[in-house]
């Protein structure tokens, strides 16, 4: 069996946290490691690491192996989208990546799953996973159900039919309902949340493709190199519309394990431990006659007063505050954000690059503060600014700068002066982080004002 991590979303409902350049899977949510660390671990008392292909694209390339390191599953494969088309075309090239890379056979079991989802306990989780890999092994497409607790309007259902052993056939597939609807599939009861996870064969897989979905089968059947070339003609489809609704060997298996995917900020209140008055804190939190509220703090003091089923997450550049039932609005806000270019949809004021990361501190008209830290052996890239210079000061370390043709080491407490229009390159030559803090100067300060000579 191979295990394919789907990790190229870039969800927007855990905003403030999550954002485009960051999303959720990276998310750590009151854990030692993210969701996407999480998942790999779920899978590794059946598979080794190397038996699993995190999908994903060229944005996240460097968050993913972080994360492989964190789960000490560095042996995991990383296939990268050319571009985004959604989960079918992205399970079609992790198909075919199988077959052409990892020499599996055309009875390989695939497992998909999201990279994003809470799934507890392990030994339940194990049971399920067995249950899911007998079906395949019959030529079934598996898809698994969750039972639904309350009339969740953010899931899509599942309507089971008759029984099939430990599964059920499936009657229909349902988009994500209103709030009446999803308490009538409530009350009939044999409706369940679509988990998002399936488990097949790869023939089995690819003749459904050829049957339901041809335009991605039959790129899929011309061979990797091919595919990824001729990626971008791919449509955007889910393996839902795709596949799952059309076919007729498609059954599903409910979970029995406990099953969140920590879609929006009423499910994060669901998970997080809670005190006495049902108010789930993190951070710098004084609740003061408070009840049953999320307070989710980052950088400042949070203070709530009479607070009853109230949302808070504060990060150090955006506070949203929503009433809880009222949390998968957090989509729309988002879409107004980018609808204004406001950065705040895309990235927090950290982020992470191949070589380490730069906070932004602060900024007004003609100036940027930044803090840079650049790993140990890091190198950026050869680079030039138009419209900008910047004065590097070195608070931990020992920078190693080439300005020009000159090259040269700048030590703690040591300031370098970068002109505008002049070829430069940073790189840390040390053994340790290197912490740098970055003052830009000039008219215009965005980031794609960068001219790349040469990157490593």
């Amino acid at each position: 069996m191979k295990v394919i991590i789907l990790a190229g979303g870039g969800g927007s409902r855990l905003f403030p946290l999550s954002r485009t350049r960051f999303p959720k899977q990276f998310l750590k949510l009151n854990e030692e490691r993210s969701l996407l660390a999480r998942t790999i671990l779920r899978f590794l008392p059946i598979v080794k690491s190397c038996d699993m292909v995190i999908v994903t694209n060229q944005e996240y390339i460097h968050h993913v192996r972080t994360e492989l390191i964190a789960a000490k599953a560095q042996d995991a494969h990383i296939l990268l989208e050319p571009v985004a088309r959604n989960t079918a075309p992205a399970v079609a090239l992790a198909a075919r990546y199988c077959l052409d890379v990892l020499g599996c056979k055309a009875d390989e079991i695939l497992y998909v799953t999201p990279s994003d989802h809470v799934i507890r306990p392990q030994d339940i989780f194990n049971e399920n996973l067995h249950q899911a890999i007998r079906l395949a092994k019959m030529s079934k497409i598996v898809t698994l159900g969750v039972k639904p607790g309350s009339p969740e309007t953010g899931y899509g259902y599942i309507q089971a039919g008759k029984a099939f052993g430990d599964a059920f056939t499936v009657q229909s597939f349902s988009e994500k309902p209103d709030q009446e609807t999803a308490e009538l599939y409530l009350a009939a009861g044999n409706y369940y949340w679509n988990s998002g996870m399936f488990a097949f064969t790869i023939d089995c897989f690819m003749g459904e493709l050829e049957k339901y979905q041809l335009d991605v089968y039959t790129l899929a059947a011309k061979g990797l190199e091919e595919m990824k070339t001729n990626f971008s003609k791919m449509p955007s489809i889910s393996l839902d519309y795709a596949v799952a609704e059309k076919s007729e060997e498609l059954v599903m298996l409910p979970i029995t394990a406990e099953w969140n995917d920590i879609g929006s900020w009423d499910a994060i209140y669901d998970v997080l431990p809670k005190d006495e008055d049902g108010n789930a804190l993190q951070g710098d939190c004084i609740p003061i006659d408070c009840s049953n509220t999320l307070m989710l703090g980052h950088s400042r003091l949070i203070a709530g007063l009479s607070l009853e089923d109230i949302l808070v997450v504060e990060t150090d550049d955006v506070i949203v505050v929503a009433k809880k039932g009222e949390s998968q609005k957090v989509k729309t806000l988002v879409g107004e954000l980018k609808g204004r270019g406001r950065i705040e949809a895309d990235e927090h004021t950290t982020v992470y690059h191949p070589w380490g990361f730069y906070t932004v501190l602060g900024f007004g008209k003609g100036y940027k503060l930044m803090r840079l830290v650049v790993n140990p052996g890091e190198v950026l890239s050869l680079q030039m600014h138009y419209h900008r210079s910047e004065h590097w000061i070195v608070i931990d370390g020992t920078a190693k700068v080439t300005i020009g043709t000159v090259e040269q080491l700048v030590h703690e407490n040591e300031s370098i002066f970068v002109p505008q229009t002049v070829m430069h390159r940073l790189e840390n030559p040390g053994k340790f982080p290197l912490q740098i803090i970055e003052v830009q100067n000039g008219n215009y300060l965005g980031e794609d004002d960068i001219v790349r000579f040469s990157d490593n």
